[in-house]
């Protein structure tokens, strides 16, 4: 039965409609789908992919934007009379990236089960809540910390939005295409921390007076239209499949859980800093204000982001990700000296090259995945691409929790100790251990994978 009229298509000894399906389905469904195929993919395929891709960008982006809208909400709390304790702060902007890490499994495995365009409307529709949320509690300043606490935590279902847009995009393009298409939607996701921090001081101070409602009513339209582009523009794709058994059999292998240890050095890094960035110039910097600049970190993370996959193309994902921390280390005994010099510009310096060091990781990070897997699973190369779509799944998961670590981490070493420095100096550490492991494991003489450029 045909749901969607559209031009026939042939792949291999199939004849179809792209746009129809065996059995009638609700929604609208491609049951024809072969990018391998290169008549099929330059004739046909490359548009749809395409039109495809924009409206997940667009929705992801959005996905992140809430994801991170504490992040510089908390900062001007206190002057719009919450009378929360520092350590309360750090946790509004811990809670999002918490929730935020745990869903993503369960959204890669929402694309498979409803559809890619299915699942990006209900996942846009999602981020109404935390929105709607933070506009009417941002108007109640006597709110309990308990129920603020919950209000923030629903901003995580943005985190998950990033899983299943990934899931969904790699079905759609071939695998010599696949990683200039996911890098341009991982970036495109990854830029709304950067947008949500320079747009929203903005906004909330428009007029008189400081309206803090209005970081949440401003996305509400654009959550609404993204959804309305993914009905228009998006389909379903009968191919995009996931087995849990694969999830399970990379879950095995040690190669996934190294790969997912990285991933929270280098994206875990990104979104942990990027949501404790304003409130750390806030605190240490009082005098300094944070909407002219804050934005900044997370931009040049997320331009980065491309690059970096793109030079692990060249170099090997490895090599561009023992790099990466090698710099993020330096950054980070960088902000300590300007720290320790009460330098607001060595500060900043220092950790915009902590951000372009963990953006250009990120892309390294995810590079090593597919190569790994080819590795070490050449004898069955089918099995090597499901299971690395798995590894991918479960390391932007675990990277993700990085998102709770680094505030809390900051909160922890704030509370303690009266200043950021010991926490830096454990990030550090961690970077150099992360480091090692990339190293032994990948780059070392005489190691397995030592002669390869993984």
């Amino acid at each position: 039965m045909t749901l969607e009229a559209g031009p026939e298509v042939t792949t291999g000894d199939r004849t179809g409609a792209v746009g129809t399906v065996e059995a009638p389905r609700r929604g609208r469904w491609i049951d024809v789908w072969d990018p391998e195929d290169a008549t099929f993919w330059e004739s046909k395929g490359r548009a749809v992919a395409r039109r495809n891709l924009w409206p997940s960008i667009f929705a992801e982006f959005l996905g992140f934007a809430v994801w991170q809208l504490w992040s510089i909400v908390v900062v001007s709390m206190p002057r719009a009379g919450f009378d929360y304790s520092t350590n309360q702060l750090f946790w509004l902007i811990a809670l999002p990236s918490l929730v935020g890490a745990t869903l993503r499994l369960p959204y890669t495995f929402a694309v498979p089960r409803f559809g890619g365009r299915n699942w990006t409307i209900v996942s846009a529709l999602l981020l109404l809540i935390p929105t709607i949320g933070l506009s009417y509690f941002m108007t109640q300043p006597d709110t309990p910390f308990v129920l603020m606490a919950l209000v923030a935590a629903t901003a995580g279902v943005g985190g998950g939005n990033f899983a299943s847009s990934m899931t969904n995009i790699s079905f759609f393009y071939p695998e010599k295409e696949k990683g200039f298409a996911l890098g341009i939607n991982a970036a495109g996701g990854n830029l709304g921390v950067a947008v949500v921090q320079l747009v929203v001081p903005v906004v909330i101070v428009l007029g008189a007076g400081l309206s803090l409602n209005r970081a949440g009513l401003l996305w509400i339209p654009l959550i609404l239209l993204a959804a309305f582009l993914a009905w228009k523009l998006m389909a379903n794709l009968s191919v995009a499949t996931s087995s849990f058994r694969s999830s399970i059999a990379a879950a095995k292998r040690p190669h996934t859980w190294i790969i997912s240890f990285l991933y929270i050095g280098t994206f875990g890094s990104f979104i942990g800093f990027g949501a404790a960035f304003p409130l750390l110039i806030k605190t240490t910097f009082p005098d300094i204000t944070v909407s002219n600049i804050v934005f900044l970190g997370a931009l040049v993370g997320s331009i980065a982001r491309p690059f970096g996959g793109k030079l692990s193309d060249k170099l090997g994902g490895a090599w561009v990700t023992v790099c990466a921390f090698v710099v993020m280390g330096l950054g980070i005994l960088a902000s300590i000296v300007a720290l320790n010099a009460e330098s607001f510009a060595g500060f900043l310096i220092s950790f915009l090259f902590l951000f372009v060091a963990s953006g250009a990781g990120n892309g390294s990070t995810y590079r090593m995945i597919p190569a790994v897997f080819r590795l070490t699973t050449a004898d069955d190369p089918g099995r090597a691409k499901r299971e690395a779509a798995a590894c991918i799944g479960i390391a932007s998961a675990i990277g993700a929790y990085g998102g709770f670590l680094v505030p809390r981490g900051f909160a922890m070493s704030t509370s303690n100790f009266g200043s950021l420095v010991p926490a830096l100096y454990v990030f550090c550490g961690f970077y150099v251990i992360c480091l090692a492991v990339t190293y032994f494991c990948y780059l070392r003489k005489g190691g397995p994978l030592s002669q390869e450029r993984v």
